[in-house]
Protein backbone atom coordinates (compact mmCIF):
# COMPACT_ATOMS: atom_id res chain seq x y z
CA UNK A 1 0.00 0.00 0.00
CA UNK A 2 1.39 3.21 -0.73
CA UNK A 3 2.08 6.01 2.22
CA UNK A 4 -0.34 8.62 1.91
CA UNK A 5 0.84 12.28 3.34
CA UNK A 6 -0.69 12.23 6.84
CA UNK A 7 -1.12 15.64 8.98
CA UNK A 8 1.64 14.76 11.16
CA UNK A 9 2.19 15.72 14.55
CA UNK A 10 5.08 17.52 14.97
CA UNK A 11 6.30 16.83 18.07
CA UNK A 12 9.83 18.18 17.32
CA UNK A 13 12.91 17.41 19.55
CA UNK A 14 12.63 21.00 20.35
CA UNK A 15 15.63 20.20 23.33
CA UNK A 16 17.70 18.94 20.47
CA UNK A 17 17.26 21.80 18.25
CA UNK A 18 18.78 24.10 21.17
CA UNK A 19 21.47 21.44 21.73
CA UNK A 20 22.89 21.29 18.56
CA UNK A 21 22.74 25.34 17.88
CA UNK A 22 24.96 26.08 20.95
CA UNK A 23 26.96 22.61 20.55
CA UNK A 24 30.68 22.57 19.35
CA UNK A 25 30.60 20.52 16.24
CA UNK A 26 33.85 18.76 15.49
CA UNK A 27 34.54 17.42 12.07
CA UNK A 28 36.23 13.19 12.49
CA UNK A 29 37.99 12.59 9.96
CA UNK A 30 37.82 8.75 10.97
CA UNK A 31 35.68 7.71 8.07
CA UNK A 32 36.92 7.28 4.44
CA UNK A 33 35.48 10.50 1.84
CA UNK A 34 35.76 11.10 -2.01
CA UNK A 35 38.62 12.75 -2.77
CA UNK A 36 37.49 14.71 -5.75
CA UNK A 37 34.36 16.19 -4.02
CA UNK A 38 35.25 19.35 -0.50
CA UNK A 39 34.02 17.85 2.55
CA UNK A 40 31.84 20.84 4.33
CA UNK A 41 31.26 19.04 7.37
CA UNK A 42 31.77 15.64 8.68
CA UNK A 43 31.14 12.83 11.77
CA UNK A 44 31.21 9.19 12.44
CA UNK A 45 29.62 9.87 15.82
CA UNK A 46 32.71 8.17 17.43
CA UNK A 47 32.79 11.20 19.94
CA UNK A 48 29.74 11.83 21.56
CA UNK A 49 30.41 15.69 22.61
CA UNK A 50 31.01 16.12 18.51
CA UNK A 51 28.01 18.42 18.64
CA UNK A 52 24.85 16.43 18.27
CA UNK A 53 21.93 16.92 20.64
CA UNK A 54 21.34 14.31 23.45
CA UNK A 55 17.75 14.15 24.97
CA UNK A 56 14.80 12.00 26.06
CA UNK A 57 11.62 12.39 26.62
CA UNK A 58 7.95 10.23 26.15
CA UNK A 59 8.04 10.97 22.79
CA UNK A 60 11.54 10.71 20.80
CA UNK A 61 15.22 10.33 21.93
CA UNK A 62 18.11 11.20 20.19
CA UNK A 63 21.98 9.95 21.68
CA UNK A 64 24.94 8.74 20.64
CA UNK A 65 25.35 5.21 21.54
CA UNK A 66 28.11 2.79 22.97
CA UNK A 67 29.72 1.85 19.27
CA UNK A 68 30.42 5.18 18.05
CA UNK A 69 27.04 6.32 16.04
CA UNK A 70 23.96 8.40 16.27
CA UNK A 71 20.55 6.53 17.10
CA UNK A 72 16.64 8.33 17.22
CA UNK A 73 13.45 7.23 17.80
CA UNK A 74 10.14 8.06 17.16
CA UNK A 75 7.74 6.83 20.21
CA UNK A 76 4.73 7.81 18.98
CA UNK A 77 2.49 7.71 15.80
CA UNK A 78 2.66 10.38 12.79
CA UNK A 79 5.32 11.74 14.26
CA UNK A 80 8.25 12.80 12.54
CA UNK A 81 11.87 13.44 14.77
CA UNK A 82 14.60 15.64 13.66
CA UNK A 83 17.80 16.76 14.74
CA UNK A 84 20.79 18.98 13.85
CA UNK A 85 24.34 19.84 14.74
CA UNK A 86 24.41 23.55 14.25
CA UNK A 87 25.68 24.51 10.57
CA UNK A 88 24.98 27.27 8.29
CA UNK A 89 25.38 25.81 4.31
CA UNK A 90 23.85 26.55 0.79
CA UNK A 91 23.56 24.43 -2.02
CA UNK A 92 24.84 20.42 -0.23
CA UNK A 93 25.08 17.16 -0.55
CA UNK A 94 24.34 15.16 2.90
CA UNK A 95 25.26 11.95 2.86
CA UNK A 96 24.60 9.05 5.94
CA UNK A 97 24.64 5.40 6.74
CA UNK A 98 21.09 4.61 8.07
CA UNK A 99 19.84 1.03 9.64
CA UNK A 100 16.51 0.55 11.19
CA UNK A 101 17.21 -0.53 15.01
CA UNK A 102 13.66 -0.86 15.96
CA UNK A 103 10.01 -0.98 14.99
CA UNK A 104 8.33 -1.31 11.88
CA UNK A 105 9.32 -1.48 8.04
CA UNK A 106 6.71 1.26 7.82
CA UNK A 107 8.98 4.42 8.90
CA UNK A 108 10.40 7.16 7.55
CA UNK A 109 14.09 8.15 8.08
CA UNK A 110 16.69 10.19 5.98
CA UNK A 111 18.58 13.46 5.31
CA UNK A 112 17.66 17.49 6.32
CA UNK A 113 18.83 20.27 4.33
CA UNK A 114 18.40 24.23 4.63
CA UNK A 115 17.17 24.05 8.28
CA UNK A 116 15.29 27.17 9.33
CA UNK A 117 14.06 26.38 12.00
CA UNK A 118 11.32 23.77 13.47
CA UNK A 119 9.35 24.49 11.05
CA UNK A 120 10.85 25.31 8.33
CA UNK A 121 13.27 22.96 6.24
CA UNK A 122 13.42 20.37 3.67
CA UNK A 123 13.65 16.46 3.76
CA UNK A 124 14.63 13.37 1.96
CA UNK A 125 13.22 10.57 3.58
CA UNK A 126 13.40 6.71 2.79
CA UNK A 127 11.26 4.08 3.99
CA UNK A 128 12.42 0.13 5.35
CA UNK A 129 9.63 -1.05 3.20
CA UNK A 130 10.76 -0.18 0.10
CA UNK A 131 9.20 3.81 -0.12
CA UNK A 132 10.88 7.09 -1.12
CA UNK A 133 10.16 11.37 -1.00
CA UNK A 134 11.24 14.43 -0.80
CA UNK A 135 9.32 16.99 1.41
CA UNK A 136 9.50 19.89 3.41
CA UNK A 137 8.30 21.81 6.68
CA UNK A 138 7.00 24.99 5.87
CA UNK A 139 5.51 27.67 8.63
CA UNK A 140 4.89 24.19 10.69
CA UNK A 141 3.02 22.84 7.39
CA UNK A 142 4.40 19.46 6.19
CA UNK A 143 4.04 18.69 2.24
CA UNK A 144 5.66 16.29 -0.34
CA UNK A 145 7.25 17.57 -2.66
CA UNK A 146 8.21 14.92 -5.28
CA UNK A 147 4.84 13.19 -5.48
CA UNK A 148 1.61 13.42 -3.59
CA UNK A 149 2.44 10.09 -1.97
CA UNK A 150 5.32 7.89 -0.80
CA UNK A 151 6.17 6.12 -4.42
CA UNK A 152 7.78 2.63 -4.58
CA UNK A 153 11.23 2.36 -5.20
CA UNK A 154 13.46 -1.37 -5.39
CA UNK A 155 16.66 0.68 -4.59
CA UNK A 156 15.83 0.28 -0.69
CA UNK A 157 17.58 -2.67 1.03
CA UNK A 158 14.44 -3.68 3.06
CA UNK A 159 13.71 -4.40 6.93
CA UNK A 160 17.34 -4.09 9.21
CA UNK A 161 19.70 -4.12 6.50
CA UNK A 162 21.79 -0.38 5.74
CA UNK A 163 20.61 2.03 3.57
CA UNK A 164 23.25 4.75 1.99
CA UNK A 165 21.05 8.19 1.75
CA UNK A 166 21.83 11.25 0.26
CA UNK A 167 20.34 14.36 -0.36
CA UNK A 168 21.06 17.11 -2.63
CA UNK A 169 20.12 20.90 -2.60
CA UNK A 170 21.84 22.59 -5.80
CA UNK A 171 20.12 25.79 -6.42
CA UNK A 172 16.60 25.08 -6.66
CA UNK A 173 16.74 21.60 -7.60
CA UNK A 174 16.15 19.06 -4.67
CA UNK A 175 17.71 15.32 -5.58
CA UNK A 176 17.14 12.08 -3.52
CA UNK A 177 19.73 8.92 -3.75
CA UNK A 178 19.17 5.56 -2.09
CA UNK A 179 22.22 3.27 -2.34
CA UNK A 180 23.49 5.05 -5.44
CA UNK A 181 21.06 5.21 -7.43
CA UNK A 182 18.72 8.57 -8.18
CA UNK A 183 15.25 8.03 -7.06
CA UNK A 184 13.32 11.58 -7.23
CA UNK A 185 13.93 14.99 -7.96
CA UNK A 186 12.13 18.03 -7.85
CA UNK A 187 12.53 21.87 -8.14
CA UNK A 188 11.47 24.58 -5.04
CA UNK A 189 12.74 27.64 -3.65
CA UNK A 190 11.60 28.40 -0.75
CA UNK A 191 15.04 28.00 1.20
CA UNK A 192 18.35 28.56 0.03
CA UNK A 193 20.72 27.71 2.93
CA UNK A 194 20.53 26.48 6.59
CA UNK A 195 21.30 24.00 8.52
CA UNK A 196 21.80 20.06 8.10
CA UNK A 197 20.90 17.16 9.91
CA UNK A 198 18.19 13.62 10.18
CA UNK A 199 15.35 12.62 10.43
CA UNK A 200 13.21 9.94 11.96
CA UNK A 201 9.19 9.40 11.36
CA UNK A 202 6.70 7.18 11.86
CA UNK A 203 3.51 6.65 10.38
CA UNK A 204 0.48 4.82 12.09
CA UNK A 205 2.58 2.22 13.76
CA UNK A 206 5.16 3.69 16.93
CA UNK A 207 8.76 2.87 18.13
CA UNK A 208 10.59 3.60 15.28
CA UNK A 209 14.24 3.65 15.57
CA UNK A 210 17.00 4.41 13.02
CA UNK A 211 20.61 4.29 13.76
CA UNK A 212 22.60 6.57 11.62
CA UNK A 213 26.81 6.43 11.00
CA UNK A 214 29.05 8.34 8.46
CA UNK A 215 27.33 11.34 8.02
CA UNK A 216 28.86 13.76 5.70
CA UNK A 217 27.78 16.96 3.62
CA UNK A 218 29.94 17.63 0.62
CA UNK A 219 30.02 20.35 -1.74
CA UNK A 220 27.59 19.25 -4.67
Amino acid sequence: MKKALFALVVLVLTSLACGALTGSPTTPGDQPVSPSRQVLFQDDFSDANSGWPQASDADKTANYSADGKYVMEAITTQQDVWAHPGQTLTDVSVEVDATKSGGTDNNGFGVVCRFQDNDNFYYFMVSSDGYQVIGKYQNGENAYLSAEKMQPTSAINAGNASNHVRGDCQGTTLTLYANGQQLSSVSDTSFTSGDVGLIVGTFDEPNVGVTFDNFVVYQP
